[in-house]
């Protein structure tokens, strides 16, 4: 059933149109279940329209329509459940379409199809013979029309329209970071072609080599793949085996090897010996060995990324680029060349994870969750990314380009008019000074960053550095990249947060692998367990900061108890007992903070107040422990809502108990840089926001332009709704009766 399920869905998937999909999956499910008749009805402006079928009349394609009180198709999507009878025609709600000539039809078994609660529409099974379909049978549409969901969804997303005679296609994703941009694709991670244009190898040994090390890096992450799976005998483990038995040099591995010695580019070598493979499987008549050319092109593939794409990155170094990948870690983003980077765009991930916040400190446009983006080639592909409105345009018409042109010119125009303003402090029209820094961790972008007027740096990421190394940096080694911020700050304040990975923010030198890294070994849960590790950063952090007599402070990620906070400040007083003996007097005590981010932790603030100096709020990671959902799902992302009156009043509560126990208290989360949320933040008495560089304008615009009795009153407003998008639109409101219309976007 799993390989069925399996072709039928890549079928589907591989389709460039949704009327190209539909037609697949009919046919393909008839000859399936045996029956004879499939039909897929999609649900149109709340009709329920016959839009593929393979048994009833094709002339009644798009003219067979019903509303979902009607008919035994409309009981499935009004209930959302399935239907299976025998005698369809004895039911009350059976109904005759005459045009789809299903008269003699008897048995019926329906499936609704439903993407994140919301019913796309219906497939359905029909036979001559009354007869009840089997609990099998039923098991199976289900399942299908479940993995269909997401693919219909994505393929109703993607919509062609013509322009000046060019074809341009759009995909629809989430926005994670906002603005527009031009440039050409650049592929990572999509479908490598097997077949590769023969090429002669000039160094027969070189080349070799290079395949030798491509083939150790798949038996790597194949081998990976089958720890994952190795509690499990399913048919994923089984595959990852069979893929590994071909890697070895008495099979496949051996032939690609051999291939290179008589005088082929790597790449050459592995297609031309996978399609001879693939065309001998294909020929024999045996159905398992048939088969076995599927695994043949699977690992082919594999090696060719192995091959082709660690060297990517070096391609087109004068040229930006939209990086077009399934997933953009942290230390890639990090590493790719901000002038080469014009936008990113993912298949997954979440508008809140790490890459995307990183896009943002980059002020790089970015799309996440544009599921099907690799149904089509687009390496090299003039592409248009507009992330305010999470659209991607691919092949865009001279027509097109030109409107886009403008519309970057315009956002530019409003940057501009922003930036005036930047000498001038962060002060309510109330005489109420917000003090703003920035978030950062890109060494090359502090200074500038720091010249654009910020009071400092409110959250210095010191994990970025460590995902651009090979191993953990030295003591030295830290010491020196600290310096390089302390001095850029001149003299402001700088909070230096300790090594925060695990997540969605991996090390490539130690990999941790967890089944719920959001919830696992991250933060100063790790630096307490390799205590080595934690003293020579504190140590780092405390040297850099009397080398440069800054006004640093130090700040633990990851706290969820007391315990964690005594332990951490034991080690806090090792590090500054040794390095006060070392260089005596010239080494003053920082303050140290502790993020705010584990829920629990707000029902402990007096004990916290007694133990360290100030509390900056992760507004990203409490909304996403509050409301139990992974920002890096896309499955759930849209839940992620910082919004929510619950976030909110959580947030006010922080605040009031901060003044209560004497606690000072900052926000260094997105919601800091958004309009409406800086509005709302400082509505709540907070007055010191850390944000993206990006933001630190804008909000500084802003705060110029509005008073706290304003903020007051429309904070009891926000208060009092009943959900994310109320609070928006409430806001929306303030902002437009001000003239601030221009930032209801942002």
């Amino acid at each position: 059933m799993l390989t069925t399920l399996r072709d039928i869905t890549q079928s589907v998937a591989m389709s460039s149109s949704l009327e190209e999909a539909l037609t697949s999956l009919v046919q393909r499910t008839k000859q399936a279940m045996m029956t004879q008749c499939c039909s897929v009805y999609l649900l149109q402006q709340q009709d329920l329209v016959l839009s593929a079928t393979d048994g009833l009349a094709q002339e009644a394609i798009g003219r067979v329509r019903m509303p979902l009180s009607e008919g035994l198709v409309g009981l499935v999507a009004q209930r959302e459940e399935l239907v299976n009878l025998a005698k369809a025609h004895l039911h009350p709600r059976f109904k005759i379409f005459p045009e789809a000539a299903e008269e003699h039809f008897q048995a019926f078994l329906a499936a609704p199809i439903i993407y994140q609660k919301q019913v796309l529409g219906v497939i359905v099974v029909q036979q001559n013979k009354a007869r009840q379909f089997s609990e099998g049978e039923e098991a199976f549409l289900m399942t299908l029309a479940a993995q269909l969901a997401v693919l219909i969804h994505s393929l109703q997303k993607k919509v062609s329209y013509q322009s000046s005679g060019n074809q341009t296609v759009i995909y629809e994703g989430i926005s994670a970071s906002r603005g527009i941009a031009i440039a050409h694709a650049l592929v990572l991670g999509g479908d490598i072609p097997l077949e590769q244009p023969d090429k002669a190898c000039v160094d027969t040994e070189a080349e070799q080599k290079r395949l030798q090390q491509a083939l150790h890096r798949s038996r790597d992450a194949l081998n990976a793949l089958l720890q994952r799976f190795e509690r499990e005998d399913d048919e994923v483990g089984h595959i990852m085996k069979a893929l590994l038995a071909l890697l070895d040099e008495q099979s496949l591995g051996g032939d690609y090897l051999a291939e290179v010695r008589s005088g082929w580019q790597a790449e050459s070598a592995v297609s031309r010996v996978s399609l001879r493979y693939i065309e001998q499987f294909s020929a024999m008549d045996d159905p398992y060995l048939k088969e076995r050319s599927r695994d043949v092109r699977e690992l082919g593939q594999k090696v060719l990324r192995q091959l082709i794409e660690p060297d990517k990155l070096m391609l087109h170094p004068d040229e930006p680029v939209i990086l077009v990948a399934r997933e953009a870690d942290t230390g890639l983003l990090a590493e790719f060349p901000r002038q080469k980077l014009a936008g990113v765009v993912t298949e997954l991930g979440g508008v809140n994870s790490h890459a995307a916040i990183v896009a943002r400190a980059l002020g790089v446009p970015a799309i996440i969750g544009m599921e099907q983006i690799f149904s089509r080639p687009l390496d090299g592909q003039l592409m248009v990314i507009n992330a305010n409105r999470g659209q991607l345009l691919v092949a865009p018409g001279p027509s097109v380009i030109k409107e886009y042109r403008s519309l970057i010119a315009s956002e530019k125009a409003q940057q501009q008019e922003f930036a005036r303003e930047l000498d001038k402090p962060a002060v309510t029209l109330d005489n109420k000074r917000i003090h703003l820094f920035i978030n950062a961790g890109l060494l090359s972008g502090v200074e500038n960053q720091l010249a654009e007027a910020a009071d400092g740096i409110g959250l210095y990421r010191s994990e970025i550095p460590f995902m651009l190394e090979h191993s953990f940096p030295s003591e030295s080694a830290q010491v020196k990249v600290y310096r390089q911020v302390l001095k850029a700050a001149s003299h402001r304040p700088v909070v230096m947060r300790t090594l925060d990975v695990g997540g969605d923010k991996p090390l490539p030198y130690f990999p941790i692998k967890e089944e719920n890294p959001s919830l696992g070994w991250r933060g100063v849960r790790f630096s307490l367990d390799h205590p080595e590790l934690f003293l020579i950063q504190l140590r780092a952090m405390m040297r850099a900061s009397a080398l440069e007599k800054a006004a640093m402070s130090i700040l633990l990620p990851m706290v969820s108890s007391i315990d964690e906070i005594n332990m951490a400040m034991a080690y806090f007083d090792q590090a500054f007992d040794e390095l006060k003996q070392e260089f005596g007097a010239r080494t003053a005590r920082p303050k140290v903070g502790i993020m705010l981010e584990v829920p629990v932790l707000l029902f402990q603030l007096e004990e916290i107040a007694q133990l360290v100096d100030f509390v900056s709020v992760g507004s990203n990671d409490l909304t996403q422990y509050l409301l139990a959902v992974d920002r890096n799902n896309p499955r759930v992302s849209g839940l992620f809502d910082a919004f929510h009156p619950g976030i909110l009043r959580a947030l006010r509560r922080a605040r009031i108990d901060c003044d209560k126990y004497g606690l000072d208290v900052s926000v260094c989360g997105e919601l800091a840089g958004e309009p409406m949320g800086a509005l709302l933040l400082v509505a709540m008495g907070y007055d010191r926001l850390s944000m993206n560089q990006g933001s630190l304008a804008m909000i500084n615009y802003l705060m110029r332009r509005v008073s706290c009795e304003e903020l007051q009153n429309l904070l009891q407003q926000v208060l009092s709704q009943t959900d994310g998008q109320d609070v928006r639109e409430v806001v929306r409101a303030f902002l437009i009766s001000l003239g601030l219309g221009n930032l209801v976007n942002h």
